[in-house]
């Protein structure tokens, strides 16, 4: 059933609350149900078998040692835990944003934009959902809840960083860091989900992969939405005529015609990429494409749905 927006609410949300609500009636229209139950499937226990109900879960090797019916009761069955990463490192801003105002779509709008509409889905699922926020420190770091002041706090710190585009400090990328601490807090098997271009300037940029790999530590299922503008940060696309291209983190610059580089560019950033993804794919971490062209909305519907295919194939 499609969430009901009351209008009497409206008033009281953020603009990024009612677009992450717009967001999510519109997903589960098309769905049916979420894609995020039963991503965990652990056994914890038995229970008493109902009569009427489906014998899906029925431990048949139980019955025929005792004549008793007891159902297996997984993890599942359980509220999910979801933790939220968000990279906010000074290369997440490019494109440069004048403001959370302008049309213009950043990689750290879509990011925000994308978080709030995961937020929300899960509020409604009643959940527990907690926010990392990191740069070359973490910023925020919560546990994970489902209360109303919680969710409302989430909401409130992405607003902040969104009303902050434009007049941030320049913030060096230490994903590598950031990730392995954020890791050691997580204790609990959760659903962790990253918002990041995963370009890291720290000299540990090798153990990248490493880092990736801790956070599949204690069974937690991990999602990494690559987020990249692929028209200018993979392609390359720039008009044949100079450009000074600055580095948003260092503040470094170059002078260069974009066609005199452009291929070995393309080469590079494409080794890159097929690297994280086999890493990803080797680790079991779900590795999502997120062009910030195609809209957050619309790379959150694509993935849920292709989830969705998968856990139905998989049962």
């Amino acid at each position: 059933m499609p969430i009901q927006i009351d209008r009497r609410d409206i008033q009281s949300l953020s603009k990024l609350e009612l677009l992450a609500k717009q967001a999510v009636e519109g997903f589960i229209t098309g769905m049916h149900k979420s894609p995020f139950h039963g991503f965990s499937v652990e056994f914890a226990e038995h229970r008493q078998y109902n009569s009427g109900e489906s014998t899906r879960h029925l431990d048949w090797k139980l019955l025929a040692r005792t004549e008793k019916h007891f159902v297996k009761r997984y993890e599942e069955e359980t509220n999910l835990r979801c933790h939220i990463l968000l990279d906010v490192s000074s290369s997440m801003y490019f494109p440069d944003a004048v403001s959370a105002e302008s049309n213009e779509m950043s990689k750290i709008k879509f990011s925000i934009y994308g978080a709030a509409t995961l937020i929300e889905m899960l509020k409604n699922q009643r959940d527990a959902v907690g926010l990392s926020i990191f740069s070359d420190k973490i910023e925020v770091n919560t546990r994970a809840g489902s209360s109303g002041t919680h969710i409302n706090y989430l909401f409130s710190e992405l607003e902040r960083k969104l009303n902050s585009i434009g007049a941030e400090e320049k913030k060096t990328s230490m994903v590598v860091d950031t990730l392995h601490e954020i890791a050691e807090s997580i204790h609990r098997r959760s659903l962790v989900v990253i918002f990041s271009d995963m370009m890291d300037n720290s000299a540990k940029s090798e153990e990248l992969f490493s880092a990736l790999q801790h956070l599949k530590h204690n069974k937690h299922e991990v999602i990494l939405f690559h987020v990249t503008d692929k028209k200018k940060e993979e392609l390359f696309d720039f008009e044949n005529r100079p450009y000074t291209f600055i580095d948003l983190e260092s503040g470094a610059e170059i002078k260069v015609n974009p066609a005199d580089i452009r291929e070995t560019y393309k080469a590079n950033f494409e080794k890159f990429k097929t690297e994280l993804k086999l890493k990803c794919g080797a680790y079991a971490i779900d590795f999502v494409e997120a062009d910030i062209n195609e809209g957050y909305n619309n790379i959150l519907l694509q993935y849920f749905i292709k989830r969705q295919k998968m856990n139905r194939g998989g049962r």
